[in-house]
């Protein structure tokens, strides 16, 4: 593991069920609840071991939010038109509440 957080280009985000989903800081930026882990005043551990443990989130769930930090990173400041990001049915109400806990 890199000795500074600073220096990490990854993120690795645990879901309750156990499952690692490694993805870009950069991307991981776009949660308001992940920066503020990674970055914030309070110097969490997780912004020195850049790993987060999100207890409340399904891996399903998860996988879709990493989707779409990737998507919004992809599309941030774009002057193409921007296609819909498309959710089953079935997982609409889990990944709002997860949004909305991510702060995406």
């Amino acid at each position: 593991m890199m000795s500074s957080t600073k220096e990490c280009q990854f993120v690795s985000l645990i879901s309750y069920d156990g499952h690692e989903f490694i993805i870009s800081r950069q991307c991981a930026m776009y949660s308001g609840t992940i920066k503020s882990m990674l970055e914030g005043p309070g110097r969490f551990l997780e912004g020195e071991r850049n790993e987060i443990a999100l207890r409340e989130i399904e891996a399903k769930i998860l996988e879709q939010v990493c989707i779409y930090l990737y998507f919004k990173k992809r599309y941030d400041n774009s002057k193409e038109k921007i296609p819909d990001f498309k959710i089953d049915e079935e997982i609409v109400l889990p990944l709002l509440m997860a949004a909305n806990f991510l702060d995406v």
